[in-house]
């Protein structure tokens, strides 16, 4: 079996409400700095020691303790290759996947010649720490976990997180907290983190601060995790144009905590919809809603966007029948979601 990313198609109109980015964009500030860069600055290798030193202080950990990468993908896609490849023929080295989950997990995985474990989540989307535990081998390399999860917004407990490295010394335990900023918590900064050297957090800035078209996230962790993924990085991945805006749109608190609260406020609207319409949902920690419609969640997805408004569907996913994920972003947009809702049902 190969796995591979799902690309989802969208026409160039309309609202975006199926990939979780920033609807409302970047800050003012970050294309005000892509308009003062040079026809030198983008002739050039760009240094990133500006763009590192802002992203560490974001995140109150040394330099050394993260690693920039050209979206968290490229991040994902360097632990699969540092801890997965040269496996032995006859007994791949394992990385662990719970599902359902970020496609990249397991793409990557299968790219770097692993061998994917998937563990479903419980019933109503609960974490099975029991159960991924029982799936760790002395073959496991990787356990892939997401906190806040994407597509159920659900957060992992932080006791689960330590039993998991506890008992997988020899693998690494990655958080991927792409909607940690939605979601207020995090590992960065904690004891748990420092407790066990195994455990890698990602991040990315695609998210709260709108920098998903620059593509830029970061590894964080023990500088010796780290190493074996810098070495997989190449060295000049990030493109002068994010590494050069990277510590402006960091430094807009103000555009930050706006749009945080722009999505607190569309998930209440979200929620308020649903439940005047009798549709089961989760309560979510990220920037997102999954729901179960039922029925035939594709012609809804179809109506949906022939009024411009785009939802994804989930329905393929792992204890996702009949689900839509929609994105939580400026309330503005909600309204016009939850308005194009009324007129389809």
């Amino acid at each position: 079996m190969s796995f591979e990313y799902e690309r989802v198609l969208t026409s160039g109109s309309g609202l975006r409400l199926h990939l979780n980015e920033n609807t409302a964009g970047c800050s003012p500030r970050v294309v005000a700095a892509l308009g003062r860069l040079t026809p030198h600055d983008l002739a050039t290798y760009p240094d990133y020691e500006a763009a590192t030193r802002a992203c560490a202080d974001f995140f109150h950990v040394d330099t050394h303790a993260l690693v920039l990468t050209n979206g968290l993908d490229e991040g994902i896609l360097a632990i699969a290759v540092a801890c997965l490849r040269n496996g032995p023929a006859d007994a791949l080295f394992e990385a662990i996947v719970v599902v359902p989950a970020f496609d990249m997990y397991a793409a990557c995985s299968d790219a770097a010649g692993g061998r994917i474990v998937e563990v479903p989540l419980d019933s109503d989307f609960l974490f099975p720490a029991d159960r991924i535990l029982g799936a760790l081998t002395p073959r496991t390399r990787i356990v892939w976990l997401t906190n806040p999860n994407n597509p159920t917004g659900q957060v992992i407990p932080p006791e689960a997180i330590a039993r998991i490295a506890a008992a997988a010394p020899g693998a690494v335990v990655m958080v991927d907290e792409a909607y940690a900023d939605f979601s207020g918590t995090t590992l960065i900064g904690g004891r748990l983190l420092a407790d066990h050297p195994n455990i890698v957090v990602g991040r990315t800035f695609a998210k709260a601060h709108g920098l998903a078209g620059l593509r830029i996230g970061a590894l964080v962790g023990a500088p010796q995790t780290l190493a074996p993924f810098r070495r997989v990085i190449p060295p000049y991945s990030i493109n002068a144009c994010v590494a050069a805006v990277l510590p402006d749109a960091l430094e807009d608190v103000a555009f930050f905590t706006w749009y945080l609260d722009q999505v607190t406020q569309s998930k209440e609207l979200v929620y308020d919809a649903l439940v005047r319409r009798g549709i089961p949902y989760w309560m979510s920690a990220g920037n997102f809603v999954l729901a179960r419609f039922g029925g035939d969640t594709g012609a809804l997805v179809a109506a949906l966007a022939s009024r411009g408004v785009h939802v994804r569907d989930r329905s393929g996913d792992a204890g996702c029948e009949g689900c839509l994920r929609i994105t939580a972003g400026v309330v503005e947009h909600t309204r016009a979601f939850v308005d194009a809702l009324g007129e389809v049902l």
